[in-house]
C-alpha cells in the first residue's frame, strides 16, 4: 500500500529528512513544497500531504491543507511547532502533531495517515491530535 506523499515544509533540511523517511517506509515522496504555489502545483500527484503552517510565503499552511483536502482529495496531516494556530482543526484534514517530531514518531504518523487514506483502522500515535 504505497502512497504518494507531498512534504509541505520550507526548512529544506527538515523537508529532506521527512522525504528520506517516507521513501524508507516504501512510499513515493513526490516533492517538497516551500510555499502555496508549489504545493498546489504538486497537489494533483499527492495521496497524502504532511503540511507545516508557516512557510516561505507566510502562514499559508492552513489554507494549503484545506485546499488539498477539499479540492484534491488529499489526506492532510499538519506538522507544526505552533499547533495552537489550528484551534479546533481544519475541515477535511486528519490532525496535527507538534514539532519537533522524532523519527519513530514520524513513522507512526505516516503509517496512521496511510491507514486513514485506505480507510483502515489504526491506533492514533500518542502526540497526534486528531480533528473531529
Amino acid at each position: 500500500m504505497s502512497c504518494k506523499i507531498l512534504v509541505v515544509e520550507d526548512e529544506i533540511f527538515v523537508a529532506t529528512e521527512i522525504e528520506y523517511l517516507v521513501a524508507e517506509l516504501g512510499h513515493n515522496p513526490i516533492g517538497i513544497a516551500a510555499d502555496k504555489a508549489s504545493a498546489f502545483n504538486l497537489a494533483p500527484f499527492a495521496d497524502i500531504a504532511l503540511v507545516d503552517l508557516n512557510l516561505r510565503d507566510g502562514p499559508t499552511g492552513t489554507e494549503i491543507g484545506r485546499t488539498l483536502a477539499e479540492k484534491h482529495g488529499v489526506t492532510v496531516l499538519f506538522m507544526t511547532a505552533n499547533p495552537s494556530q489550528l484551534a479546533d482543526g481544519v475541515p477535511g484534514t486528519v490532525g496535527v502533531i507538534s514539532k519537533p517530531v522524532g523519527e519513530d514518531e514520524l513513522r507512526q504518523v505516516v503509517s496512521y495517515a496511510v491507514a486513514k487514506r485506505h480507510s483502515l483502522a489504526a491506533d492514533v500515535p500518542p502526540r497526534l491530535r486528531v480533528f473531529q
